[in-house]
């Protein structure tokens, strides 16, 4: 997954991206708690950001659902 997804590049994605970098996400934050939980985890800090990544997306779908940024389709004429 890629690190570091900003708000920009996550509006710029169809849904259905969306949804699949959540499911992404979702699974990484999961096995970094539990690397945590067993001791194995080496950088804490990841959490934090996958965290952060998570609610990215769920910001970017929330705003689509309500019509507050709309996806743009690029057009080729020609």
């Amino acid at each position: 997954m890629a690190k570091g997804l900003t708000a920009g590049e996550l509006r710029v994605e169809d849904q259905d991206t969306l949804v699949r970098k959540l499911k992404e996400a979702k699974e990484e934050l999961f096995n970094l708690r539990f690397q945590a939980a067993t001791g194995q985890l080496e950088s804490h800090g990841r959490l934090r950001a996958v965290r952060r990544e998570i609610a990215r997306i769920y910001t970017v779908m929330r705003e689509r659902e309500l019509g507050i940024i709309t996806v743009e389709k690029e057009t080729s004429d020609g």
